[in-house]
């Protein structure tokens, strides 16, 4: 019996190489967790029909010596990362049956180390949500509490892993997606500096935002999976190549704390006595804790949410019925336009298409996202300054617990609320992590966010495995 919920990358390495279990065994008892789980949690909305044979190429590395430290690790995909041959339906109807028809860079660069894909997971729709309750595939429970969500948008890949059906996954973040849920599921997870890791083949939602991070048990399971997909790429014209990336320098450690921006209605108690606890550990760590000013960051969330539905309305545009996607036959080109993608697109999709339609339209293009981008300029200035005299700004990751299905559904605002503390790094294009900070009476986990400067999620490391050794 393999102890699945203790199991780390490096741990699986090193029994593979004793000859403990193979690649095989492994492979086999996620498998079983998954035919056990998930008809409940709904993590996975398919599981590959080729994962045993991924795990004999894996095992085949090993033999002939050019296995590396991913070589037979099993992840869980994000359905709106392309892998060939294989469906990535975004969670959405209008997709529902396209296959890829290559790899997305981050597919290719895991497929040269042996990395074992087990199947795509669940999300919201096109990763508009913060619950995974958008998804045209119905909701994915949280494995700590079946009754809760497990955030969102990449909810399935944070459950897959909470419920031991993957050691390692995959989930995208345009201003939260991978951070709330990870903080929703008592996991670590880490949204890379914009540029970092190349967005081939993952399906846009908002390209100005979107980044593709990870998931893990540890800090270190989160580091050696963003390792293993770190690099340029020149099919992406927003990757920054290693050698114009900023260099390390030496920590000051010394953390900054916006305290005027924990002081907002909205944000529970316990969040934010835990949050204080927090920093009391790190100055046991040897941090020093600071207060910052940051004026401006509190807008961070009203900007998001005009800058990302411009964006939505735009790189949803070719899912018409004709160039992509679902298509519904019908007299008139306009008819066909409206029941594709009314049929296609759920309600949450729907609202952000036409919420930035409207923002992009004439008479209201500079009121609104001209101002937006002026603001979110001034955001990143901030930010930038405030890195001069700190290593790192520390938040909640959520302002509020796990919530139960259907408590915030009704409630755009209130869902949209999610995203307070993570679309700073978003807005910023900055690295940040969410590492779990202990769980509460009735046993639901918090979360600790760290922000960094740009390619410095070396700090975030550093940070995250000291935390992890006081919690």
């Amino acid at each position: 019996m393999i102890d699945l919920r203790n199991l780390t990358i490096e741990k699986a390495h090193e029994h593979f190489k004793s000859g403990d279990f193979t690649v095989t065994d492994l492979v086999n008892e996620y498998l079983k967790v998954i035919k056990e789980k998930n008809g409940d949690i709904n993590a996975y909305l398919e599981v590959y029909n080729d994962v045993l044979d991924q795990a004999r190429v894996a095992e085949g590395m090993f033999k002939n010596g050019t296995a590396t430290l991913m070589t037979g690790i099993p992840l869980a995909l994000k359905d709106n990362m392309l892998y060939k041959g294989h469906i990535a339906s975004a969670s959405s109807k209008i997709l529902e049956n396209y296959v890829a028809t290559y790899d997305s860079f981050i597919v290719k660069q895991l497929k040269t180390q042996g990395v074992v894909f087990l199947g795509r997971t669940n999300m919201d729709e096109f990763a508009m949500g913060s619950s995974t309750e958008t998804s045209a595939y119905g909701n994915t429970k949280n494995p700590i509490d079946t009754s809760r969500v497990p955030g969102g948008s990449s909810g399935g890949s944070v459950a897959a892993l909470a419920m031991d059906g993957a050691l390692v996954s995959l989930g995208s973040d345009t201003g939260g997606s991978i951070r709330q849920p990870a903080a929703f599921c008592g996991l670590v997870g880490l949204k890379p500096t914009y540029g970092a890791v190349s967005r081939f083949g993952i399906i846009s939602m908002g390209s100005s935002l979107d980044q593709v991070g990870t998931f893990g048990k540890t800090v270190e399971d989160a580091e050696t999976l963003f390792n293993a997909i770190n690099g340029y790429d020149e099919k992406d014209s927003t990757s920054v190549k290693k050698e114009e990336r900023i260099q390390p320098l030496p920590l000051k450690k010394k953390i900054g704390v916006p305290r005027s921006f924990l002081s907002g209605d909205g944000i529970e108690s316990d969040i934010l006595k835990n949050f204080e606890e927090n920093c009391k550990r790190l100055e046991k760590a040897g941090y020093e804790i600071v207060d910052i000013s940051l004026p401006l960051i509190k807008y961070s969330l009203a900007v998001y949410y005009i800058i990302s539905p411009a964006e939505v309305s735009s790189n949803l545009a070719r899912y018409d019925g004709i160039r992509y996607g679902l298509h519904e036959g019908a007299d008139k080109l306009y008819e066909v336009y409206t029941k594709s993608r009314g049929k296609g697109f759920g309600k949450e999709v729907r609202r952000r298409i036409l919420l930035g339609t409207y923002i992009l339209s004439h008479g209201y293009y500079d009121a609104y996202y001209n101002t937006a981008i002026k603001v979110r300029h001034a955001i990143k200035e901030e930010l930038k300054n405030a890195f001069k005299e700190v290593d790192a700004i520390i938040t909640p990751t959520s302002p509020f617990m796990p919530f139960k299905f259907g408590e915030k559904l009704s409630d755009p605002v209130g869902m949209y609320l999610s995203d307070l503390f993570s679309v700073p790094a978003n807005i910023a294009d900055i690295p940040a992590i969410s590492i779990p900070s202990g769980k509460n009476s009735e046993g639901l986990p918090f979360g600790l966010h760290i922000m960094a400067p740009l390619f410095r999620e070396d700090i975030l490391f550093t940070i995250g495995k000291d935390f992890e050794k006081l919690v």
